[in-house]
């Protein structure tokens, strides 16, 4: 069974090494919990996330709390959230405390743009593993074709496009077996 406190400590290591939000943690979150401590597979992690980027709040946090919660129920879910949000909190509360003295700094600025292209690349690199295992037919391109146009061409709200998505996908496979 695992320990609170591990669900606690690998949260806080994702958070605190995390730049970038929820996509950005994707990568670390599947290193830790997929491959090394295979606390959920890897379409779990996928499902989690789809779902975390259909319910309120940040995506980093659904997805610690809903691993929590399947490896150690609600005090599992509790450990995980508190263990991701940690970090943020504990650099939120040192940028500040720092930010006026440093933010013109040349040096930091750099680090700064180092760190967002970084971010930008494991992005990359998350959306072509999450492509491989997500998009498996015809169907799956037309509905990520659809799903693309609405969001570059009309604007859409992800919320709808995600609603949209999971009706065109729900609708054929529920007629399929009645």
């Amino acid at each position: 069974m695992v320990r609170l406190w591990d669900l606690y400590s690998i949260f806080f290591k994702m958070g605190i090494f995390t730049f970038g939000g929820g996509y950005a943690m994707l990568p670390i979150l599947k290193s830790e919990a997929v491959e090394k401590r295979k606390w959920v597979t890897e379409e779990e992690l996928l499902n989690y996330y789809s779902i975390g980027q259909c319910t309120p709040g940040i995506i980093a946090v659904n997805a610690a709390s809903f691993i929590g919660y399947q490896l150690r129920g609600f005090w599992g879910m509790i450990w995980a959230t508190l263990g991701v949000i940690s970090p943020s909190i504990i650099i939120i509360l040192l940028v500040a405390m720092l930010l006026r003295q440093y933010m013109d700094n040349q040096y930091v600025q750099w680090a700064f743009d180092g760190i967002r292209v970084s971010v930008i690349a494991l992005i990359i690199d998350t959306v072509i593993g999450m492509w491989k295992k997500g998009i498996c037919n015809i169907r799956d391109y037309i509905v990520f074709g659809l799903a693309a146009a609405l969001l570059l061409f009309f604007n859409l709200s992800a919320v709808v496009i995600v609603v949209l998505a999971a009706a065109g996908a729900f609708i054929p496979n529920y007629k399929r077996q009645k």
